[in-house]
């Protein structure tokens, strides 16, 4: 629930010659002092009013109460809704009809700090989840991101990946924590609360292909070994009793370990595969490695087929350093490309006759 320190963020009005002489006062913020009747969509007779300027939240002066109540919803004030009482345990916002819980013990002095407990990814979640994430020390940020933390078990003393998701399927991440397949981190727990899933999964340590990649193109054997891997990791996920589609297969989501085998990484976007399905529900994935099914485009939703498109685009990457449209790879090994990326679905491989390709051209 929204509750505001009224008093502090009331709207200071200012009078001056000339708007007493235009009958009106001039309404500043009290934070950063911006005039805001002149902000696009601002009218006094709007109960509150976030300032373009620095964001606070401004209280209307004429709003009775010490507080603010900001329906969870729709955010509309409960305050002035006919019939609404602080006392009343909860509340169903006339507006949405959304039944907002009222608790004196969730009030906010600030705007800001209203904000961050909102945006809180740990909000929502249940006292076991908060337990369990509570044995993870946080080892410092992978790749500079403040969503993906290396972080250690206090009990095992070992290290993991602590990823904070607003994009998945977090039934995708159940399901994998009960089946784990090889070649791909294993996910030791997924915790949902209002507003993100955090994931602890495996941390395996090595470079990822992007990393290797940006010292130049691989040798051809080895760019057909690595594909060939990640095909048997993505087929694994497709032989599933019920499917799962990876959907964002790129040089940053696989990872050479320190034996020197391709691990594919992140399901964030995965998704269940229905047949039959025309169009995907959210159209996801990496500008030139997705399949055109998976933005829109092409001849249905997203398939098998559409991570048989990634390794295609990937092949081409390794060995040449660009993309098809730019260069080509060369013969054989251009023919498989060719047939993975193919436009429509159905003219490209599928996942054994994938394999038996890339066997073939590494016997």
């Amino acid at each position: 629930m929204g509750l505001f320190d009224l008093l502090k963020n009331k709207i200071r009005y200012r009078d001056s010659e000339h708007a007493y002489l235009l009958g009106y006062p001039h309404e500043f913020c009290p934070r950063c002092e911006a005039n805001i009747t002149l902000q696009k969509g601002y009218n006094n007779d709007l109960p509150y009013w976030v300032c373009k300027g620095c964001g606070e939240m401004l209280i209307n002066p004429e709003v009775e109460g010490d507080i603010a109540w900001i329906c969870d919803q729709c955010e509309a004030m409960l305050n002035i809704q006919p019939g609404f009482s602080e006392d009343c345990g909860e509340w169903s916002c006339t507006e949405c009809g959304f039944v907002n819980k009222i608790d004196q013990s969730e009030i906010y002095v600030s705007d800001d700090e209203f904000k961050a407990d909102f945006n809180s990814p740990y909000k929502g979640l249940s006292d076991e989840a908060v337990l369990a994430l509570s044995l993870y020390s946080e080892e410092g940020s992978i790749n500079n991101r403040d969503d993906i933390l290396l972080v250690k078990n206090m009990v095992d003393d070992k290290l993991y990946v602590k990823k904070i998701l607003s994009t998945y399927d977090v039934s995708v991440y159940e399901y994998l924590m009960e089946h784990p397949v090889s070649h791909m981190p294993k996910i030791v727990g997924a915790y949902e609360g209002d507003n993100n899933l955090i994931v602890i999964e495996e941390y395996i340590e090595g470079q990822t292909l992007l990393d290797i990649l940006s010292s130049g193109p691989v040798e051809a054997q080895k760019a057909v070994y690595i594909a060939r891997r990640i095909s048997y990791v993505a087929m694994e996920l497709h032989k599933l009793d019920n499917p799962i589609i990876h959907r964002d297969i790129k040089p940053s989501n696989i990872i050479i370990d320190s034996k020197g085998e391709a691990n594919l990484l992140d399901i964030n976007v995965a998704k269940w595969f229905k047949e039959g399905e025309v169009e995907d529900t959210q159209l996801l994935g990496t500008q030139y490695y997705a399949a055109p099914e998976q933005l829109g485009y092409g001849f249905s939703a997203s398939s098998e087929k559409s991570d048989i498109y990634a390794i295609g685009m990937i092949l081409n990457v390794m060995v040449t350093g660009k993309f098809p449209k730019e260069e080509k790879a060369q013969e054989p090994l251009w023919s498989v490309i060719d047939k993975c990326i193919k436009l429509n679905p159905e003219e490209r491989y599928t996942d054994e006759e994938l394999i038996s390709a890339l066997d073939s051209i590494l016997r």
